[in-house]
């Protein structure tokens, strides 16, 4: 097969021409740079992202990302090149170290720990979280759920593991990793490295008494990041919240925390009937409390008419660099008050750039099949 027919260098020669144009760099370094791919290609099957093409190949992934109304931010990110890492606790490491500094103490940091590709089939490294901090989900004999409904397959699969959480409905989760295709491997995460936001309304003691926290940082760990044809399937990255994902999805969907009527009912709302608008008033109500919650424990968090503006001018900016500005309307308008937003009332190509994040097979719904007692000899640090 010709080198130009061959379809990894043909991403490859697409992201590294992006690369060098973008940052306006010598045209006589880009074509060297792509005989370098070239041959490395030829010779081993695949090549190597240089630091500054990891980096910006990341930034590009945030600024492509279809469903992501924080694009405006895209080259702020910071990237943590762990691609040398090779053992459980080396992993261990680098992901804690990700927890502490995008935390940073409350004033989040937009952040990407980038592992070692893919490379003839094999995965060097694998996360099993959806996120690496996330609440565990304890299904009852009635088949009522305490904690976050969303985790009860990966509670039930790291109790297997040999994990045990206290029952409560903030249980923070283990991480669990996987190093080559060697036995998952779980650790919990030092409480002190969990900031925590107790979610309080300042109008209602009532409300208050509901005892809600969410945690400050959302970091998605079961994506992959593809840059330039490589694939990097431990990627975890985080920007802030938005208040409404708190408020009005992980607390007001009835498959997740489900407290829309208790919020009502703190409030003296009348529940009764819909026309009263009922579920509508909760939502702010909601929304309101997380912002305060948020804003009086010095995390960051936006609300979603700011996130709103924000990419009206991430899309402006765009535009005047001629670049089409791709997105997934559904996901991209907030799910209160749309209408009011100017991204509800345009159209978005859906279409997929590349470098970008995209979804892959759950390693949970790989390995969940397996019954406890199976042989493999799971272990903890």
């Amino acid at each position: 097969m010709r080198m130009a027919e061959n379809p990894l260098y043909i991403k490859a020669k697409s992201f590294i021409e992006q690369f060098y144009q973008e940052n306006k760099l010598d045209d006589q370094a880009c074509l060297r740079r792509l005989s370098e791919v070239s041959g490395s290609i030829e010779e081993c099957g695949t090549y190597e992202h240089t630091y500054e093409e990891l980096s910006y190949g990341a930034k590009l992934a945030w600024r492509n990302s279809n469903r992501c109304i924080g694009r405006l931010f895209w080259n702020s990110l910071n990237v943590f090149d762990r691609r040398h890492d090779v053992t459980e606790e080396q992993v261990k490491k680098s992901l804690l170290e990700h927890i502490e500094s995008a935390t940073n103490g409350g004033k989040i940091r937009s952040s990407i720990t980038i592992f070692a590709p893919s490379q003839g089939g094999s995965d060097p490294v694998r996360i099993f979280n959806h996120q690496l901090i996330r609440y565990a989900g304890y299904k009852q004999e009635d088949g009522t759920v305490v904690g976050d409904p969303h985790s009860v397959d990966m509670t039930v699969f790291c109790h297997n593991l040999g994990w045990k959480g206290e029952g409560t409905a903030f249980d923070v989760l283990p991480i669990v990793i996987q190093i080559k295709g060697h036995d998952p491997y779980y650790f919990d995460i030092p409480k002190e490295l969990v900031k925590e936001v107790e979610i309080t309304h300042p109008d209602s003691e009532s409300f208050n008494e509901l005892g809600l926290k969410w945690y400050a940082v959302p970091i998605i760990s079961e994506m992959k990041l593809e840059i330039g044809g490589l694939e990097y399937k431990a990627a975890p990255f985080n920007g802030w919240y938005m208040e409404t994902e708190i408020a009005a999805r992980n607390f007001a969907d009835e498959a997740r925390y489900n407290v829309l009527k208790d919020t009502a009912r703190a409030f003296d709302i009348d529940t009764s009937m819909n026309a009263s608008m009922w579920k509508d008033r909760a939502i702010i109500k909601l929304c309101t409390a997380v912002m305060h919650a948020f804003k009086k424990a010095g995390v960051s968090i936006t609300d979603h008419h700011t996130a709103s503006q924000q990419f009206e001018l991430f899309e402006r900016m765009e535009q005047e660099q001629n670049r089409e500005v791709t997105g997934d309307w559904t996901w991209l308008i907030p799910p209160v008050s749309p209408a009011s937003s100017h991204i509800f009332h345009k159209q978005y190509n859906n279409t997929w750039k590349s470098p970008n994040f995209f979804y892959q097979p759950s390693m949970l719904d790989e390995k969940k099949k397996l019954k406890h007692g199976c042989p493999f000899s799971y272990h903890q640090q």
